[in-house]
């Protein structure tokens, strides 16, 4: 064992004796592994800020969530099936509620109408166009990640009595109230006065996915009284009238399937369906749009991962075609080295030392400069999640480390089979 660690240490003197004496050389051969590391951890922060952006623009939906919708939250190819449906009601959650409470043990929690709509919204001389506009009720905090930075969310008097007053988007804040606080100001919406009372905290967009930043909340009686003339319905997504469905809070997100399975129970009494009869209505929860967006997560890191293959591919013919021509230029050197005792551990270890070492001087090089990319990406586009984990770092070291390890073992193994004689004859 010590004579190992031994010849280990001179295995690394040398390499970076050699490295230091062919500096030029060096240099140009650790830029394969230098493009291939910046490849793979600018790849590897791509991939992660693209799950967390996911993720997080998910959380608006809220894990725990169920939603009675007249649509799937997938594609659908008898979509004529669906349009004939009924229209999902607001006055469904106060039937579905007093299911909820004379059910003993039940899975659900509470249900929240909500209705919502694109309108513009004006302060002054500024003016925010395609809004999302949501009618709710008090209890919508029980079912949503929203959480207000200033003021507060309408309580359940304001909802009841249908007060007009409005919780507003970050966006939505910054571009009405640029240089002064929206609280107790006064909107335009579809030209009906509302009071801010409440500024939500900033979530962040990603990938035009929906975001609370640019919506707008207020009660529901206030909107059907200003943009429904009766009970709110849906329509299916991507056309321009309102929209609407009950959002049902679950007790254990653990038991989503039997909570599931109860509501749906619950909405078929709702609708008075008879037991032959076809659900008329859907029920989505986040994991359904996820699986719609999984294929594209994945698409993304496939591509990723065969281009930093790629590039990393390069990179080790690179470091081997160097290190056969090291072989052949010191083919005397190590049929004295072997003349004099040394075995073919010795020079194997010898040119593996020095194909990883110049491996992970390109990799120290390598994240050096994916480090100041990834910091100038986020400066220039803040609302992208840039991740430069410490599980990164250390991918990417073990890359260097693999990749100089394979495309030194052959030139390595050539050295370590040369005959003594013959490499002392070698001109």
């Amino acid at each position: 064992m010590k004579r190992f660690l031994y010849e280990l240490e001179e295995s690394w003197k040398i390499a970076a004796a050699q490295m230091r004496s062919n500096m030029t050389r060096s240099t140009l051969t650790a830029l394969g592994v230098i493009i291939g590391i910046v490849a793979v951890t600018l790849m590897g922060t791509a991939i992660s800020g693209i799950s967390i952006g996911f993720d997080n623009s998910m959380s608006v939906l809220g894990d725990d969530v169920l939603y009675v919708t007249q649509w799937p939250w997938k594609p659908v190819d008898d979509w004529w099936n669906y349009r004939d449906r009924k229209k999902i009601e607001t006055d469904y959650a106060e039937k579905i509620n007093r299911i909820i409470e004379a059910t003993p043990n039940s899975n659900l929690i509470v249900a929240v109408p909500t209705s919502s709509l694109m309108r513009s919204i004006k302060y002054t001389g500024n003016e925010v166009d395609g809004v999302f506009t949501l009618g709710t009720t008090s209890d919508f905090t029980l079912t949503s990640t929203i959480d207000c930075k200033e003021g507060r969310f309408f309580n359940e008097i304001e909802s009841r009595e249908a007060a007009q007053v409005a919780v507003i988007g970050y966006d939505v804040a910054d571009a009405l109230f640029p240089s002064e606080s929206p609280i107790d100001k006064s909107i335009l919406i579809n030209g009906q006065n509302f009071k801010v009372i409440g500024v939500n905290a900033r979530q962040g967009t990603f990938l035009g996915l929906f975001s609370w930043d640019s919506m707008v909340a207020i009660p529901l009686g206030a909107f059907n009284k200003y943009f429904s003339s009766k009970s709110v319905t849906e329509v299916r997504p991507g056309g321009g009238s309102t929209e609407s469905d009950v959002r049902v809070k679950v007790k254990d997100k653990k038991k989503l399937a039997e909570a599931k399975d109860e509501l749906t129970g619950i909405m078929r009494r709702v609708r008075g369906l008879s037991p032959e009869k076809k659900d008329d209505f859907s029920i989505n929860e986040q994991q359904a749009f996820k699986s719609t967006l999984d294929p594209v997560k994945n698409t993304i890191a496939i591509a990723g991962l065969f281009i930093t293959g790629l590039s990393l591919f390069v990179g080790a013919i690179g470091i081997m075609n160097i290190t056969f021509v090291s072989v052949k230029e010191r083919t005397k050197e190590i049929g004295t080295r072997k003349a004099l005792g040394a075995r073919r551990r010795t020079i194997l270890l010898q040119f593996l030392i020095e194909s990883t070492a110049l491996c992970l001087l390109g990799g120290f090089i390598g994240l050096a400069f994916a480090y100041l990319l990834c910091f100038g990406i986020g400066k220039a586009f803040p609302s992208f999640p840039i991740q430069f984990s410490l599980g990164l770092v250390f991918f990417s070291m073990a890359i260097s480390v693999l990749t100089g390890l394979v495309s030194g073992f052959a030139p390595a193994w050539a050295a370590s089979r040369l005959d003594p004689v013959t490499a002392l004859r070698y001109e």
